[in-house]
């Protein structure tokens, strides 16, 4: 089992503070560093000093780490477009020497679509755009050097495109797709991910979202074993209960709460947690962690929990 980091930065949180927690991710032997990609905060926090780009700040850390995967979970089709995204991954890639994975999904957060003017259309039209993004963006990376690239679609065409720049994993770098929508996400992540990921979930829909993806490979023709099945949940741990709760309380939740709808405890409950996604095949946990200052959490996990998985 595979333990990433993921943060969310729209809830505050300057590119210092992110540089702090990406280089603890690798000093203490974690396998990536991963961030949303949202521009407005959710519930009752400050959110200053205001949003961050996801692929500016991964840039930025990309020139600032040496080993660690870095990458989003997940992009929204709704922000950018096809051909600049590429272009922009592309670029990340090359700036970490071949380190980045891409995230993408429909978007679903309308609030921060209205408050900075971004589009934002009906959930159909939201998935047609991420397949046709998905398309163009695979079809940018993989197409050869020397050779174009065209695409006539409903909401994006390009003609006698370059297909510049060529990032460095080759022959691009991972797609992630997550979610648990029963029909469209399984066939958009059997054709298109390397990685298929259920974030903020039981373990029992866990394993039916997992199951769902299994089959749509097999329907594709493709076998199972190539898709990367990962889970996200968030994190509190603590040595006793005092501490969990202080951990709890700084990110306002409550342990009881994290316990049934987290993985919260112990070190020794966290790794049994983490064991029961393991046992449905999971091979990667993103591990959110939301008090971004508490470098002392990442610490402990890394000392007590990463050596038992």
């Amino acid at each position: 089992m595979l333990l990433r980091i993921f943060t969310e930065p729209q809830q505050g949180a300057a590119y210092t503070t992110l540089l702090h927690v990406a280089k603890a991710t690798e000093e203490y032997g974690f396998d990536a560093f991963f961030r949303s990609d949202h521009y407005l905060k959710m519930g009752d926090v400050s959110g200053l000093p205001g949003p961050s780009d996801a692929w500016v700040s991964l840039a930025g850390l990309a020139r600032e780490t040496e080993r660690i995967r870095l990458g989003t979970l997940v992009t929204a089709a709704t922000f950018r477009l096809p051909g600049p995204l590429a272009i922009s991954v592309a670029n990340v890639d090359d700036m970490s020497e071949g380190r980045v994975e891409l995230g993408l999904g429909a978007g679903w957060y309308d609030a921060e679509h209205t408050a900075y003017g971004i589009p934002f259309p009906g959930l159909g039209e939201r998935f047609e755009r991420l397949e046709e993004q998905l398309e163009i963006i695979t079809g940018l990376w993989e197409t050869p050097v020397g050779k174009t690239f065209d695409f006539a679609g409903t909401h994006y065409q390009l003609a006698d495109s370059p297909a510049l720049p060529k990032p460095v994993q080759r022959p691009r770098p991972p797609i992630i797709i997550g979610g648990v929508g029963a029909k469209r996400t399984p066939r958009l992540a059997a054709r298109y991910a390397d990685e298929y990921n259920v974030p903020f979930h039981s373990i029992g829909d866990t394993k039916a979202a997992f199951e769902r993806v299994r089959a749509a490979c097999a329907n594709g023709g493709r076998h199972d074993s190539s898709m990367t099945l990962s889970a996200a949940q968030v994190v509190c741990c603590g040595r006793d209960e005092a501490e969990i709760s202080r951990r709890a309380d700084e990110i306002g939740r409550s342990v009881e709460d994290l316990r049934e709808n987290g993985i919260a405890g112990t070190p020794a409950e966290v790794v049994a947690r983490i064991g029961e996604f393991a046992e449905i095949g999971a091979e990667r946990m993103y591990l959110q962690v939301l008090d971004l200052e508490d470098l002392d959490h990442l610490a402990l996990l890394a000392s007590d929990v990463l050596p038992q998985v």
